[in-house]
């Protein structure tokens, strides 16, 4: 979520006038941020928001790194007054994505419209330039709906596929069209939406292609994962529409699951967003993100190995967990029965690796 605090920050901050019920300048939340921890020198360099985090990816050294990227692009002004929070960043800040060598953003989400169909067409044009692979939005139903493809070692293609729900909050009049843009929309959680996915999936896979399904679903604060969102996970596995489920939505990770073999993330959290300052809803904390390292195998999608590596927000700037929010971290991460190994030495000291049964 690179957009209202974050852009503030940056060399080339848009004007920070926001539109919600309780703030209407993005700089209070730059200031809540120092409330918080103190204050720091700004503007900060486009590579200052992962902070230590770029250690942990050159050190994985990933074949695709994908995120979720919750804001516009744009320089546009007029936002969806229908919606009451609004996320930009200036494209000039998109070196903010290239820094850590994204290769993939899926733009299915409650917020990549906030700036309407123009704010859209920027976003797309913006990744584009920048080399950066799109999923889950287009000009139309056809762009939306179409995989990033990412090259893997050896010949071999991982397809990124994006959807979101309305249970996010996207809005229903967001969906593409053959003649209108917008993202991937599903049309629920149940078995027919299910076998949708797959028709999508198998129109662009080829044999021995690996496939990631991302889905921004459910709501911002949850305790528990819904049961009707594993089971459409699950569903997608067992029909071989995914190789990996890829969620998010929650503003805190959920705990991740193993089903037939494949990984389901339910829910990654937020791995950058200027919540900083904001206090924490119950025992639901949103300044705790993760990079997750997967491993799958080339011939059938099973997971060979996940790591876990997270980090803390401070100062707009991923670090070190402190102590208490390590314990949080770890108690809900395996509260859903997965089972935790740490990792005592190198570069991801302090991370986890998922003990595989």
């Amino acid at each position: 979520m690179l957009g209202r605090g974050i852009d503030q920050i940056l060399p080339h901050p848009l004007p920070p006038r926001l539109y919600e019920p309780w703030v209407n300048d993005a700089r209070e939340y730059v200031r809540l941020a120092e409330r918080a921890n103190g204050t720091w020198a700004q503007p900060v360099s486009l590579d200052h928001p992962w902070g230590d985090a770029l250690a942990a990816i050159a050190h994985l050294a990933p074949d695709a790194f994908i995120v979720n990227l919750e804001t516009a692009i744009t320089t546009c002004e007029s936002p969806d007054r229908s919606k009451g929070i609004h996320y930009r960043m200036n494209p000039q800040h998109v070196g903010v994505l290239r820094a850590a060598r994204v290769d993939a953003c899926t733009v299915a989400n409650n917020h990549v419209l906030d700036w309407g169909a123009d704010g859209l067409r920027e976003t797309l044009s913006t990744l584009r330039a920048a080399g950066i692979a799109i999923a889950g939005a287009g000009l139309d139903a056809q762009q939306a709906g179409a995989p990033a493809v990412l090259p893997l070692p050896g010949g071999a293609r991982l397809l990124l596929f994006g959807w979101a729900t309305t249970s996010s909050g996207v809005p229903r009049d967001w969906a593409a069209t053959p003649k209108r843009p917008g993202v991937s929309l599903l049309s629920g959680l149940d078995d027919a939406a299910a076998r949708a996915v797959l028709c999508a999936v198998q129109q662009h896979r080829r044999t021995d292609d690996r496939v990631v399904v991302s889905l921004h679903w459910g709501d911002n604060w949850v305790s528990q994962i819904p049961s009707a969102q594993r089971r459409f996970a699950h569903r997608l596995i067992e029909l071989g529409a995914a190789d990996v489920v890829h969620g998010h939505s929650s503003h805190h990770p959920l705990p991740p699951e193993v089903h037939d073999g494949k990984l389901v993330l339910h829910g990654c959290g937020d791995l950058i967003n200027d919540y900083e300052g904001i206090a924490a809803r119950g025992e639901l904390r949103s300044d705790v993100g993760c990079l997750y390292a997967v491993t799958i195998s080339r011939s059938d999608g099973r997971l060979r190995a996940l790591q876990i590596v997270p980090f803390q927000l401070r100062r707009f700037r991923l670090g070190a967990l402190d102590g208490v929010a390590r314990r949080w971290l770890h108690d809900l991460l395996v509260c859903g029965g997965a089972a935790l190994e740490a990792i005592d030495d190198g570069p991801l000291r302090g991370s986890w690796r998922l003990a595989m049964r």
